[in-house]
């Protein structure tokens, strides 16, 4: 992909196609076989796009969540496992990038994600607890200048193809299990033990499987903020938004597909209206929806991002769960609608408008994190947080 000085252009976007491109000539492989891209993860390197988050002093490109955002739909348009594991990777990136409160151990990892273009998986999980992240049961143990952690993680994300894991767990043995702490550990850190598999509806190319998760390391790896600061000022928006913006190109993706059957039908008897079309004028509609509400997030998020107390906020967080609980449930509609128009050559593997996959990996959208957890927490919160009443706020 030139420009028109004839030079490769080096946009975010540009360079996000073509990952796309990769990630989509391997997305039915991965999905049949649910292994890792790993194609698509050597190409998200070799355009240096795990670390576009980081600060330009640091040696990144200090893009805005908006941008990552973008990312995330363009490669969820072809394969939404990379695009998933690319999301979860920022999203960890941002934890390191907002709350490293200039720790020299952790500016210096961030110049390494940056130079070497590490991948950063998450292990927020843990048996007991399913996906209250906000909770731990394990704790890490601070003896000297080493930790120590053991922690029976249900899932951790990609953990086989991380150069480093994120993990959370009580701050000490005495800690309440919402007093929690973030801990890097390095590849060279820690054992694996696999206790589940992941053989998974949809989404099967992010190998999630489930590990006891032992690690040691310099306690200085140790994120300096409380977890509870780190999960309400960057954790729950870049989760929310850039899950949403995920789903929104698999949705995108699922749009393209039913045009492009009509599209067809219409060449081959021009002039007659073929059944789908106002089917795909709806599409367009709720696809328009999807996208405001992703939009309206972004535009939340980064008027807040430079305000502890905002971000910390019942109204953020209330915000943002409603971005995820939209996105999330209106996209499985808009597949359901691409499907009916294409048929059975929507339903049939291996055609120009196949959408099993699709279909598969929109499932995922209420359960990360389940909708229900999501929809009693705002609850709580609307007992007492007063809602907008005004259009402009």
């Amino acid at each position: 992909m030139m420009d028109l000085s004839g030079s490769i252009d080096r946009s975010l976007k540009a360079r996000a196609r073509r990952v796309a491109e990769v990630a989509l000539a391997h997305a039915d492989d991965v999905d049949r076989q649910a292994r890792f891209p790993q194609e698509a993860l050597q190409a998200l390197k070799a355009e240096k796009l795990l670390g576009i988050q980081i600060p330009m002093d640091f040696g990144g490109e200090g893009a805005s969540i908006s941008e990552i955002a973008d990312i995330c739909t363009i490669l969820g348009q072809a394969c939404a496992s990379t695009a998933m594991i690319f999301a979860m990777h920022q999203i960890k990136v941002s934890s390191q990038v907002q709350h490293h409160a200039d720790a020299p151990w952790h500016l210096d990892f961030m110049r390494r994600i940056a130079r070497e273009q590490l991948l950063l998986g998450s292990a927020t999980t843990e048996a007991g607890i399913g996906g209250n992240l906000r909770n731990s049961i394990c704790a890490i143990e601070i003896d000297g200048e080493l930790c120590r952690l053991e922690k029976e993680a249900s899932v951790i994300s990609y953990a086989r193809a991380a150069d480093a894991i994120l993990v959370t767990s009580r701050a000490h043995k005495d800690a309440a299990p919402s007093d929690q702490v973030m801990t890097v550990f390095l590849k060279d850190q820690y054992a694996l033990t696999k206790t589940y598999d992941w053989d998974t509806l949809g989404m099967r190319g992010t190998c999630s499987e489930g590990f006891l998760f032992r690690g040691e390391a310099p306690a200085a790896q140790i994120l300096p903020m409380a977890f509870a600061e780190i999960a309400a000022q960057s954790m729950l928006a870049y989760s929310h938004l850039l899950w949403s913006a995920v789903w929104y190109g698999i949705a995108q993706d699922a749009y393209a597909k039913a045009q492009a059957f009509i599209r067809a039908a219409v060449r081959k008897q021009p002039g007659s209206q073929p059944p789908g079309l106002v089917q795909l004028a709806h599409m367009s509609a709720e696809l328009q929806a999807i996208r405001s509400t992703i939009l309206a997030g972004l535009d939340h998020f980064e008027a807040a991002r430079h305000d502890e107390d905002r971000l910390s906020s019942m109204g953020f967080a209330v915000a943002m769960n409603n971005v995820k609980i939209a996105a999330s449930e209106m996209i499985l509609p808009v597949i359901n609608q691409a499907l009916r128009i294409c048929g059975i050559m929507g339903y049939k593997n291996g055609t120009p408008f196949s959408l099993g996959r699709h279909l598969r990996d929109a499932h995922s959208a209420e359960l990360m994190i389940s909708n229900d957890r999501i929809l009693a927490n705002t609850s709580n919160m609307l007992l007492v947080h007063k809602a907008e009443t005004s259009l402009l706020g």
